[in-house]
């Protein structure tokens, strides 16, 4: 991936009241197609969030007409390049949350932690006074993290309220409650969890303001406390600093990241099956997976993507 690459990919969010959420989507949904650009945009009461991949014209005319809904004047967006185009299809989806967590009465617009500027995550994780959390889902922890980092080990984020009431005794067993800081990929998940935990109560919560991506985007690589990868909802699965490609695959039966040596696994079998899921799917699902796979393998040979190829469903931003 080179600054070269023709392909945009924008990652995007925005918390912010929406009195029609569906009013938005029919025209959002038509503007990207006539711009040929592709992904997955949520709208909800809440806000917009969603990545975005197309030609550096069409994207810039998707966040023009973004911009411009109320309260997304300020949009901030986290741009990268791509070699080609990294999601097979677009889709505008209207949710009752823009990314899922379960607690309905939160207020992620008024009532959130304190923003942390990458520049300065690295004291602050560096206090041994702050405990540091991990908000995304375990196996994108799996391929990378901060240092020290705790892993709650949550298979979806909205198991994160639970996870926390759970462990709570624990972090205040000095006392009080130390100083939480907070990351997730891009931003939004954190400002979910620090509004959560304010609600819960916690008075000192912080959280990286951009995410783990202005992270490897902004700090050096000689500075940098991040070890390891950062999975990326798309066809690129993972990023490195500079957010440079990195070096993981996807799984196209259970959809979890693979390292490259897994791939050499007498368990991994290209859309059947990989070290991570093997043994766990039945005849069945291995006949249909196969089937898959085959027609992905069709449409290759024919020029296009098959839309039937999974892909993780972003629920960060």
């Amino acid at each position: 991936m080179t600054q070269t690459d023709p392909i945009k990919v924008a990652a995007l969010y925005q918390f912010t009241p929406f009195t029609d959420p569906a009013a938005i989507q029919s025209p959002l949904q038509k503007l990207t197609e006539e711009q040929g650009v592709r992904g997955t945009i949520l709208v909800a009461p809440e806000g917009i969030n969603g990545t975005i991949a197309g030609s550096d014209d069409g994207i810039e005319a998707v966040l023009r007409h973004i911009r411009a809904l109320p309260g997304c004047a300020a949009i901030e967006t986290k741009e990268a390049r791509a070699p080609k185009m990294p999601f097979l299809r677009m889709k505008v989806r209207v949710k009752k949350e823009i990314v899922t967590m379960g607690q309905p009465d939160l207020d992620p617009v008024g009532d959130v932690g304190t923003y942390v500027a990458p520049q300065d995550w690295n004291a602050l994780i560096e206090d041994p006074d702050t405990i540091v959390i991990d908000t995304r889902n375990d196996y994108e922890v799996g391929i990378g993290s901060f240092k020290g980092a705790i892993d709650p080990k949550t298979e979806s984020f909205r198991d994160f309220p639970a996870w926390f009431r759970a462990r709570r005794a624990e972090f205040e067993s000095g006392g009080k409650m130390p100083k939480v800081a907070m990351f997730c990929t891009g931003g939004i998940r954190c400002e979910k969890s620090t509004a959560f935990l304010k609600s819960e109560g916690v008075e000192e919560v912080y959280h990286l303001k951009g995410g783990i991506l202005k992270y490897l985007e902004t700090v050096p690589e000689s500075e940098s406390r991040w070890q390891g990868e950062c999975f990326v909802f798309d066809e690129r699965v993972s990023v490195k600093h500079g957010l440079e490609l990195g070096t993981h695959t996807l799984c196209r039966a259970c959809r979890n990241p693979m390292k490259p040596e897994d791939l050499k696994s007498g368990l991994f079998e290209e859309g059947i099956s990989c070290p991570n899921c093997y043994g766990t799917r039945t005849d069945e699902q291995r006949a249909r997976y196969a089937e898959r796979q085959k027609q992905t393998e069709l449409a290759k040979i024919r020029g296009g993507g098959h839309i039937g190829t999974p892909q993780k469903d972003s629920d960060d931003g």
